[in-house]
C-alpha cells in the first residue's frame, strides 16, 4: 500500500515516517511527502498513492477542502483525517473518510487504521452522512492496550487496568501486575472507552469498578482510594462534584450486587 503523509509540521511527519518504516515488513511504502493541499493533490495525480494520512489543520487548502478534491481523482485515494481536536473527528465520519486518528498517532492505532483500509468491512466503513442529531459510527473499544517494550509487545486487559494518568507526552497505564507507559491521548482514551473510566482530574482517569471511595485530608484535598491498589491518587475541584455525583449513583447499584 502507497501512502502519502500530508502535515505542515515537519516533526509530524517524521514521526509518521518512523511509525510505518518500522516492523511492517515491506507491506506499506511511504510514497511521499507533502506540507500542504496543493502539493498533495499534485502527488496523487503524479502517481498511484493508495492512501493519504492527511493533517487536518495544514494552511491554505485546509485538510477536508483537499480530502474533497483527492476524493475526485481517478482513482480516488482512501484518506485518514489526522487531528488534535476531538471535535473534527466527526467530520472524518461526515465526509466519508476511511477513518481518523488523534494526533499524537500511536503505533497500535495507526496499524489498526492501516488494517482497516485493506480489509474493509460493513462494521468498520463509513456508510451514508446522518443527521447532525445521530451520533456517528463508532468501532468497538479495544479490549487490550499494548505498548513495546525493551523489543517485544506488552498487553494488558482492560479489566486490569486501575488508572490511566498522563505524564508529560505519555501515558501511564496502571494496573494489576505494574505499570505500561503508552503514546496515546488521555482524552481519546477516555472517549473510547466512555463508562469504564472516571474522570478525577485533567491529568488522570481511574477504573469505576476499582474505586472504593474518597478520602478528605486535613489540608483541604481530596483523593480517591482504589482497590488493588495502595496508592491514592488526587482529585482536583473540578472533578469532585462529578465525582461524588456517580458514587451517590452508584451506592444503590452496589448494595443491590452486593
Amino acid at each position: 500500500m502507497n501512502i502519502l503523509v500530508v502535515d505542515d509540521e515537519a516533526q509530524a511527519r517524521d514521526r509518521l515516517r518512523r511509525l510505518l518504516l518500522a516492523d511492517t515488513d515491506g507491506r506499506y511504502t511511504l510514497a511521499g511527502e507533502a506540507s500542504d493541499g496543493l502539493q498533495a493533490i499534485e502527488i496523487c495525480k503524479a502517481q498511484r498513492i493508495d492512501l493519504v494520512l492527511l493533517d487536518a489543520q495544514i494552511p491554505g487548502m485546509n485538510g477536508l477542502d483537499t480530502a474533497r478534491t483527492l476524493a475526485a481523482l481517478d482513482p480516488a485515494p482512501a484518506v485518514i483525517l489526522l487531528t488534535a481536536f476531538e471535535h473534527d473527528t466527526l467530520l472524518a465520519f461526515a465526509n466519508r473518510l476511511a477513518g481518523y486518528l488523534v494526533k499524537p498517532v500511536c503505533r497500535e492505532r495507526l496499524f489498526e487504521a492501516l488494517l482497516r483500509v485493506q480489509n474493509p468491512t460493513p462494521i468498520h466503513c463509513v456508510g451514508p452522512v446522518k443527521p447532525p442529531d445521530q451520533d456517528p459510527i463508532r468501532t468497538a473499544p479495544r479490549r487490550q492496550i499494548s505498548a513495546h517494550y525493551r523489543g517485544g509487545l506488552r498487553t494488558v486487559q482492560i479489566q486490569d487496568v486501575i488508572y490511566l494518568r498522563a505524564e508529560h507526552k505519555y501515558v501511564t497505564v496502571r494496573h494489576v501486575d505494574g505499570e505500561l507507559l503508552i503514546d496515546e491521548s488521555l482524552r481519546a482514551l477516555e472517549q473510547e472507552f466512555a463508562g469504564h473510566f472516571l474522570r478525577i482530574h485533567r491529568n488522570a482517569l481511574v477504573a469505576r469498578d476499582r474505586v472504593s471511595g474518597v478520602e478528605k485530608r486535613p489540608d483541604g484535598g481530596s483523593f480517591i482510594k482504589l482497590r488493588d491498589c495502595a496508592e491514592q491518587l488526587p482529585i482536583s475541584r473540578r472533578h469532585l462534584p462529578e465525582v461524588r455525583r456517580w458514587m451517590r449513583e452508584d451506592e444503590p447499584e452496589q448494595r443491590m450486587h452486593d
